[in-house]
């Protein structure tokens, strides 16, 4: 499988992807269907595969008029889940909702929680804790929905339902940390049979084709009741797919047919998501030099980030090579830290006094941890020269 990006404004998507295509009108626009069906033809795609709600539900509606089959569920199911409204008349009298009402006249007690009915992210989504405050919020003609306000703990709970509709896979897990309406610190939580309970009912109700997820939150007496349900990837997933269970792969395994296994390590994992800085570079080399002593090897350790991007460097054609004044075998030393010798194009050991420079050919990049040294092939040679710590702006990780 090979993975293409696309979206509608020039964004991160680039520096995930090799292949990015940020000029989607969104959905619902003009053109958005003419747009995608012409990257589809110009790229081969074989299957569209949405990471959004909204564009789910647009994909799916359109699934007819596309050249590629839209990785999903049924436009039933994308339709009511799509809207919390309609999630909420559709599963009404199941013990597990919220209590919700249909307008302002139907409050029994504040506090109140509202969300708009078509959101995500949490926009919008706030506490009301009096009639004043909920028509004015409803006086902005967003079309909220209305219901009890839980003060307990929240869960998501990621699910995975094989190509006959059986249920195979449902994994609670906490929304300890959020940002922007996704979790980014979570852990498992055990086995559960309230939530498994209603797992199945939801799967009973509803024609999920593979991952889906819902959310969960208890009410003053610790009850869990439903806050929303969705047939997509879920974004903090990646937990699960960490713990043996590749959500978006057995997806697509439906689709294709295949009946499926499911390892799960059961593994006790936390994670907790911070920002990650990626970089695009106007750098241009054909070779790289790497100095050995703490650079290479730091504190008597392999540096992974930079037998990283050697690697890489490797991957992409580039000559990496070895310019060190290491006391001792060289090659004993890097057979000693598992490091094939043959990684570079070539070892250059130099006495102590000698300098680096000559050494040096045109269009390359220069790696000491040595100011002193940076300075001196810098002012020679007129080359980018890197300090470790920023090595990361060389490395590419689209996929």
């Amino acid at each position: 499988m090979e993975l293409y990006g696309a979206g509608s404004v020039p964004d991160h998507g680039s520096m995930v992807f090799k292949t990015c295509v940020e000029d989607i009108p969104f959905v619902g626009k003009p053109g958005f269907v003419e747009r995608l069906n012409q990257v589809i033809d110009e790229l081969g795609i074989d299957y569209v595969y949405p990471a959004h709600d909204s564009a789910c539900l647009a994909l799916v509606q359109q699934q007819e008029k596309l050249h590629a089959p839209v990785v999903s569920s049924e436009l039933k199911t994308v339709e009511i889940c799509r809207s919390k409204n309609a999630t909420y008349h559709y599963l009404q009298g199941a013990g597990y909702l919220p209590r919700f009402y249909e307008g302002p006249e139907e409050v029994e007690e504040f506090p109140l929680f509202i969300k708009p009915s078509v959101g995500q992210g949490a926009q919008g989504a706030r506490r009301i804790d009096d009639m004043a405050h909920l028509k004015d919020a409803l006086a902005s003609g967003v079309e909220y929905a209305l219901c009890q306000y839980l003060p307990g703990r929240e869960v998501s709970v990621d699910c995975f339902t094989d190509r006959h509709g059986t249920l195979r896979f449902v994994s609670p897990r906490t929304r300890d940390r959020i940002k922007a309406g996704i979790a980014v610190r979570s852990h498992f939580l055990p086995e559960d049979r309230r939530i498994n309970e209603i797992a199945k009912d939801l799967n009973s109700r509803f024609k999920f084709n593979g991952a889906w997820f819902f959310q969960l939150k208890e009410d003053g007496r610790g009850e869990y009741k439903l806050m929303e349900v969705s047939p997509r990837i879920a974004g903090t997933s990646g937990l699960t797919r960490n713990r043996g269970v590749n959500l978006p792969l057995l997806t697509l395994y439906n689709v294709w047919g295949y009946d499926v296994d499911i390892i799960d390590n059961g593994s006790r994992l936390l994670l907790d998501r911070a920002f990650i800085s990626r970089f695009k570079s106007d750098v241009s080399y054909d070779n790289v030099y790497v100095d050995f002593d703490d650079s290479l090897i730091f504190r008597g350790k392999v540096n992974l980030s930079l037998i990283a991007f050697l690697y890489q460097a490797q991957n992409q054609g580039k000559k990496v090579y070895m310019l060190t004044k290491h006391r001792g075998d060289i090659r004993e030393e890097l057979l000693r830290h598992n490091i094939a010798p043959g990684l570079f194009a070539e070892i250059i050991h130099l006495d102590k006094s000698d300098s680096k420079v000559p050494h040096i050919q045109r269009n390359s990049i220069f790696i000491d941890d040595s100011f002193a040294e940076r300075k001196r092939i810098h002012d020679a040679c007129g080359i980018p020269v890197f300090d470790l710590d920023m090595v990361e702006s060389l490395m590419d990780w689209r996929a």
